[in-house]
């Protein structure tokens, strides 16, 4: 028998605006099931068994279906939260894009939150995917990982794999089956140094490191650049590295540029008034038209 659960949300969350906040929802294990819903699997660890979870978003709480009545209900709140971020204050930043019209709709509609896995070792994987190739080709890999090496749910779907399981693959497998690429011998490594407990990903979430030394030991893992380490540590929640990339940089150009390019410096200096929260404002700033279209600039 299914278990439900219901959870309040706080004034500042939205549903819509956390779900669609980036491409992760779009990957396994995540499925979006509907307007206003979407379905996970979740890993349990050592000893569980994974479960798969349905939220749908409703007025002020998020109702919560689970596929297993033993499923730890404790365990899956965590999850949820951490998922979509509700424990996170973002009145700093909406304080702090107050009075620019470019960003203003965030404040808005209390956009902000950044969709992101269960676990860091899930994003950081994941993060690694999107490295140097196509989003259809990110895509496809997440999706081998899921089928060949995550754990069944009673009811047939896969949870994103574990270090551990990870870890009993060799080079050629990822090679051959998930289509990684060069990312074979760095799948390898990171999955034997987390399964090892040589690297702890998860410590990342509230280490006292500064920034820019926490992105030092994010880049230690090797696949990992100064791109992909400025958006997992979005998804740490620190939003001071802005993350640029040619897609990030071509919407600066066409919005704030006229089409022209320019140099990062004067990117970084345009963002420079959003202090701590300066990467969330460019994120927010870019995608706009994801939620509005052509038809709303600036705020209006």
């Amino acid at each position: 028998m299914p278990q439900n659960i219901t959870i309040k949300t706080p004034e500042t969350f939205s549903f819509e605006h956390t779900l669609l906040s980036h491409g992760w929802y779009d990957l396994p294990p995540f499925e979006r099931s509907g307007s206003g819903e979407f379905s996970i699997v979740l890993p349990r660890g050592r000893g569980g068994k994974a479960v798969a979870v349905t939220v749908r978003g409703s007025s002020g709480c998020l109702k919560i279906a689970v596929d297993s009545s033993e499923a730890d209900r404790k365990g899956v709140i965590r999850d949820v939260r951490h998922i979509l971020r509700l424990d996170e204050e973002f009145e700093g930043f909406y304080e702090a894009v107050e009075k620019c019209r470019a960003v203003h709709w965030a404040a808005e509609v209390k956009a902000g939150r950044l969709l992101r896995g269960p676990n860091v070792f899930e994003d950081l994987v994941k993060t690694l995917c999107t490295t140097n190739c196509s989003w259809a080709l990110t895509k496809v890999m997440v999706k081998n990982l899921v089928d060949e090496l995550g754990e069944k749910t009673a009811n047939g779907k896969r949870a994103f794999p574990t270090a551990e399981a990870m870890a009993e693959q060799d080079e050629g497998f990822y090679r051959e089956r998930i289509r990684s690429g060069y990312r074979a011998p760095y799948f390898v490594e990171l999955a034997e140094r987390v399964s090892t407990g040589e690297l702890d990903p998860e410590s990342w979430l509230k280490s006292e490191l500064s920034t820019p030394d926490l992105k030092k030991e994010i880049k230690k893992v090797k696949g990992i650049g100064d791109y992909a380490a400025d958006n997992l540590l979005k998804l740490l929640g620190r939003y001071d590295c802005l993350a640029l990339d040619s897609w990030v940089r071509g919407g600066f150009y066409k919005k704030h540029n006229r089409g022209r390019k320019c140099s990062d410096k004067k990117i970084e200096k345009h963002y420079r008034q959003f202090g701590e929260w300066r990467g969330l404002a460019i994120w927010c700033d870019m995608t706009e038209d994801w939620f509005f279209g052509d038809g709303r600039r600036n705020g209006e």
